[in-house]
């Protein structure tokens, strides 16, 4: 079985969004300032953003630790 992601980049505001599941929810905070992540009432997580992406780069690569229920 195939899993659709859905990406969003705003090459203006620097910010890229992932979406795992459609559904209501909120954002988080994480151990990362710039990552938050959208959970649902339950905290499954259904996606998650990074404002500022262009400064992660392979010599400097973004490391995230979303939580999962």
């Amino acid at each position: 079985m195939a899993d659709t992601v859905k990406v969003w980049y705003d090459a203006e505001a620097d910010y890229l969004e992932v979406i795992f599941r459609d559904g209501a929810g909120y954002m988080t905070e994480t151990e990362h300032d710039a990552v938050m992540e959208r959970v649902d009432k339950d905290g499954h997580i259904l996606g998650f953003s990074i404002l500022g992406v262009s400064q992660f780069n392979k010599e400097k690569p973004l490391e995230a630790v979303l939580r999962a229920v």
